[in-house]
């Protein structure tokens, strides 16, 4: 790889790491902790290649994104983030950037996006938004504080591609299915879709499956005309009958050049409806031009502790005790099993707030609250059947699924790894009490080694109550 990295980022330590990577891969590189003296290099004309944080100290890393372009057209620009939010993409994806990562990255895989971003600039050819986007209305676009309120955070992969999906394809003339089960965030991310896209100034109307049924005059043909050029959300794909779902391939099939964009909404169950031959196969593929997954949360434990801080954060600025979870509280909502999904934690988070006094909420609180659903007792198993290898098999495959035609960014092997680690070695830790020594011979491995992993996978090590 060769070439310049002008590096933006206002911690020094990945300042360092980004341009001892970028070096030993043959790159030269400037780095700076200032947006200001980034603007300077670029008009200076130095640079082939722009990795700049989003939240500097003196200003946007993203906001930037349009002087970067008029100074510099054919200069790329990788925009890496500790705002892991859906509107972080959707915000990168708009301003042009030619990719985004969230912090914490793969290092490998931002190499390797970083040699395909100075590769395609040499040929001419840097990255824009879709085509089919249409000019976006004369009206504000939503700001990132309205955008907070929405509970679509993730670090994982699963929700950093669901992400960077929905960014791409958010202005796209194509249906969107958005398939998942209950509360994992369908009708929010069906929002998103439409406030965060040139329809916004539109009407968002919600449809259900009774909305369908019936004789001719159902309510159908009107919310059509009544969403116009906006967005017409479909809710309870799965429940429309056969006659509900022929009268719908008719509307879609009438449906005007400039009626509303088709969101249908379809719990877990759609696929095998449509396998039993009780769902139209034509109306599947009228709607699945794009097909968005939302994983349940079980699949993404690590984001448990982002959601539980931004549900306590809404609950105090509704009027609510501010309160945190204490180190063993958070142990025992990471166990759950959350069969209700992200409606179901925001719903134990908001109890806890009202009916709890003391600032920390202790593991005690948490049990009480938990004990309150006894159809899914706490537990560290997985409902699945199976072996250990069966699992991993499992979640690699919808990893790959939920890229969908594209094959997911190099740098495959490493990140697994990362995700089997990074709980085996939290889980070795919290069994020997937070002993280090303990823990390394547990595992096999020298404390020199275990230390190094630690850090690497930013896993807190404190003196931790043995369970056993």
């Amino acid at each position: 790889m060769d070439g310049t990295v002008l590096v933006a980022d206002d911690d020094r330590t990945i300042r360092t790491v980004l341009t001892q990577a970028l070096t030993r891969a043959g790159c030269r590189v400037h780095a700076t902790s200032s947006l200001t003296t980034l603007l300077r290099w670029v008009e200076e004309g130095k640079g082939d290649l722009v990795v700049t944080d989003v939240m500097m100290p003196d200003g946007n890393g993203i906001e930037m994104l349009p002087q970067i372009k008029t100074m510099r057209p054919g200069l790329p620009v990788i925009v890496i983030s500790a705002q892991n939010t859906i509107m972080t993409a959707i915000q990168a994806t708009e301003a042009e950037a030619w990719d985004y990562l969230p912090k914490p990255f793969d290092l490998p895989d931002l190499l390797s996006r970083a040699g395909k971003a100075m590769e395609s600039s040499r040929r001419g050819g840097v990255r824009v938004k879709s085509p089919a986007a249409a000019p976006a209305p004369a009206v504000a676009t939503p700001e990132p504080a309205a955008a907070a309120d929405l509970p679509l955070v993730g670090r994982t992969p699963s929700m950093q591609a669901l992400y960077r999906l929905v960014a791409r394809v958010m202005n796209a003339e194509l249906p969107a299915l958005i398939t998942g089960e209950s509360g994992t965030g369908k009708s929010l991310l069906a929002r998103a879709l439409h406030d965060f896209s040139d329809r916004r100034a539109q009407p968002f109307v919600l449809a259900s499956a009774q909305d369908f049924t019936g004789d001719q005059n159902s309510a159908g043909p009107s919310m059509m005309a009544r969403a116009r050029g906006g967005s017409l959300v479909i809710d309870g794909l799965g429940d429309l009958d056969a006659s509900a779902q022929a009268r719908l391939v008719r509307l879609l099939d009438s449906l005007p050049s400039d009626g509303p964009r088709i969101i249908a909404i379809a719990d877990g169950t759609l696929n095998t409806t449509l396998e039993a031959g009780n769902f139209r196969h034509d109306l599947y593929y009228r709607l699945s031009g794009v097909t968005l997954h939302v994983p349940p949360l079980r699949e993404r434990i690590e984001d448990i502790p982002l959601l539980a801080e931004h549900f306590l954060a809404r609950a105090a600025r509704d009027g609510g005790n501010p309160r945190r979870l204490s180190t063993s509280a958070l142990e025992l909502v990471r166990q759950y099993r959350w069969p209700g999904n992200v409606r179901q934690l925001e719903n134990v988070i908001r109890r806890l707030v009202i009916t709890g006094q003391e600032p920390e909420i202790g593991r005690a609180e948490i049990e009480s609250a938990l004990n309150a659903h006894p159809a899914a007792a706490p537990s560290g198993e997985s409902s699945e059947a199976g072996t250990l290898a069966e699992s991993v098999a499992r979640h690699v495959r919808r990893y790959f699924e939920l890229h969908g035609a594209d094959l997911p960014p190099p740098g495959v092997y490493q990140r697994i790894l990362r995700e089997v680690e990074a709980p085996l070695i939290d889980i070795a830790l919290e069994y020997t009490g937070g002993n280090q020594a303990r823990c390394a011979d547990l595992l096999g491995i020298n404390r020199n080694t275990l230390r190094k992993k630690t850090n690497e996978l930013d896993i807190r090590v404190t003196r931790r109550r043995k369970l056993m």
